[in-house]
């Protein structure tokens, strides 16, 4: 496991552990079919905020890349994102030097509304749609 994936996982588990009820919106593992292998893990910041909005993240793991795993973990949280009654926006954030995540959400309806600077990650721009205009097909 990498040091930002240990990161990942110490952060959300202090946080399901302030807010158990925050838990189904947080980070879960990937998994290839059929062979069950970590490919790697997707989720949400945490529970819609006071505006209906919702941050999706998604990592692949490096030897799994480019065989649309992200594509695939970015569609599943737009559709759960989208059956949610108090979703309202969907957010993404990424780095404007990330080649294949821009790739990845494009077609997805994702408009750039911003930027802002993360402080582990530097610049990211602020990309979001609307949960009720999230591509079904």
């Amino acid at each position: 496991m990498s040091e930002k994936a240990r990161r990942l996982w110490r952060y959300r588990f202090d946080q399901v552990t302030a807010d158990p009820a925050s838990a189904p919106w947080l980070v879960r593992a990937a998994v290839s079919e059929p062979d069950g292998a970590v490919v790697g893990y997707a989720g949400y910041h945490g529970p819609p905020d006071a505006n209906g909005m919702v941050e999706i993240g998604y990592t692949v793991v490096p030897e799994a890349r480019r065989r649309g795993y992200a594509r695939a973990m970015l569609a599943s949280l737009l559709v759960r994102a989208a059956q949610e009654p108090d979703v309202r926006i969907v957010r993404v954030t990424i780095s404007p030097d990330n080649a294949a995540s821009l790739a990845t959400i494009r077609g997805f309806g994702f408009v750039e509304t911003g930027e802002q600077m993360d402080e582990v990650d530097g610049l990211e721009i602020i990309y979001e749609v609307p949960a009720d205009r999230i591509p079904t097909a």
